[in-house]
């Protein structure tokens, strides 16, 4: 009974903390279907689709430079509810009538928000995860960031359907945009339920306390264990930025920092944030496209609910290698059906779907699982802010150069494009990613010296 009760209790703890994952989803995609009207609206450039499409970014990549400092200094808890704050501000601020500098100056507010929970949710729960149950606790944050792209997905359409184009030009995507103060206020009543990270606390000096929320999760005998591992990971060096950079961690900082990349430079937030856009260029009308676009939800939401049953069983390199080789296939077939003028039927719809589904079950929640578990504890705060500090980098250079590189090249050569960087993410991960599956985080720092 005692296990039953703890299993509980960590399950408990992750579900809020994929609340995070839930807002980061929502707050990242509800631009799909509001970037179509805005660009009407603001009779935007191409340029300045991809700024407006992506100028959040702009907070996401300082939200996770910042949050593993700040969280080092605070607590994970603490920044978290940070995090649901910044979200609600952005929200409102959007939702009120201003011109196109107040929708950026509250975007990039929105974007500190998911940059923070981007980062700090997935290592939260990785250090409250018993190691066993680790990669499918941590999976469903990403199954959160799923949740919330697909709510946003309906709640986009819901609302595109109320009234006529005008309506939406003037007002529609205000809603889309305003929708998301109901999740930010269900995110940071929840936090308040939470306790702070073990990991966090015994670095603190708070053993105690530490040692309390580590028996709720593992039972008294293990936790005892835990606690002494924890401790002499934290006090065997001291603590400074520039150790993520020495020999041993160096090494796994490189590899989190390019598998981040590989999850973004493989095309997903062009899929993401421009899918009803590129459903349109197949000669679907606007209705048709966001229609579409829920399906991208669906299929990316399922996909993720069997990653999170199997990469405890399968591991992570297995996976990753599956789920690349899958997407270079798709790429290559929807660059194949604009290239030959076939993109009219439903070859681009099947091969995007087939492209997310190979995404769902391997970079996407896998990434974050395995920056969240390669390094030690002591360095865990800085050195996954660095990670997720380079996949905002990436998010930002995609989802600005995406619209130019269509105009430029074509869809064709685009996703030809992606499907290059997806070849070179399969030989990466079967090169240079050490399976990490059952290892404690503790073990884990051997792996890399």
């Amino acid at each position: 009974m005692e296990n039953q009760g703890s299993t509980l209790f960590v399950y408990k703890i992750t579900l809020v903390a994929a609340v995070g994952g839930l807002l980061f989803g929502y707050d990242t995609a509800v631009i799909a279907g509001a970037i179509g009207f805005l660009q009407i609206k603001f009779d935007l450039s191409p340029s300045m689709v991809g700024w407006v499409a992506s100028c959040a970014l702009i907070g996401c990549i300082f939200g996770a430079l910042f949050a593993g400092v700040l969280s080092d200094w605070i607590g994970r808890k603490k920044v978290l509810i940070l995090s649901a704050i910044l979200f609600g501000i952005s929200s409102l601020g959007i939702a009120v009538p201003s011109d196109l500098n107040w929708f950026v100056f509250f975007r990039i507010i929105g974007g500190l928000g998911i940059g923070i929970a981007s980062m700090l949710a997935p290592m939260y729960i990785t250090e409250i995860a018993p190691a066993d149950k680790r990669g499918r606790l941590v999976s469903i944050n990403q199954l959160g960031i799923v949740t919330g792209i697909l709510l946003i997905y309906f709640v986009n359409a819901e609302i595109a359907s109320l009234y006529d184009e005008s309506w939406n030009v003037e007002t529609g995507w205000r809603w889309m945009f305003g929708s998301g103060i109901f999740p930010s206020l269900i995110f940071l009543v929840l936090l308040f339920f939470v306790p702070e990270s073990p990991r966090w606390l015994a670095k603190q000096g708070r053993s105690e306390e530490a040692l309390l929320i580590l028996t709720k999760i593992n039972g008294p005998e293990k936790a005892g264990h835990e606690l002494i591992e924890i401790n002499q990971g934290i006090f065997a060096e001291s603590v400074s930025f520039v150790e993520i950079f020495k020999p041993g961690i160096r090494k796994a900082l490189v590899i989190g920092i390019i598998l981040a990349m590989f999850s973004q430079i493989t095309g997903i937030n062009a899929i993401m944030y421009y899918a009803p856009e590129i459903f349109k260029s197949t000669g679907d009308g606007s209705d048709s496209a966001l229609l579409q676009t829920i399906l991208v939800g669906v299929v990316n939401f399922l996909f993720t609910i069997v990653a999170i049953k199997y990469v405890d069983q399968v591991g992570r390199k297995g996976l990753l290698l599956a789920g690349s080789a899958g997407m270079t296939l798709c790429l290559a077939l929807i660059g194949g059906a604009f290239f030959l003028d076939l993109a009219k039927g439903y070859l681009v719809l099947i091969s995007i779907l087939a492209y997310i589904a190979f995404f769902a079950l391997s970079l996407g929640p896998l990434t974050f699982v395995v920056i969240a578990e390669i390094f030690p504890n002591r360095t865990r705060g800085r050195a996954m802010s660095v990670c997720v500090f380079a996949l905002w980098i990436f998010v930002f250079i995609v989802s600005q150069c995406f619209p130019i590189l269509l105009q430029a090249i074509g869809n064709a050569y685009t996703f030809w494009i992606f499907m290059l960087m997806s070849l070179c993410a399969f030989i990466f991960v079967w090169k240079f990613i050490p399976e990490t599956k059952e290892k404690t985080l503790e073990e884990m720092e051997q792996l890399w010296l």
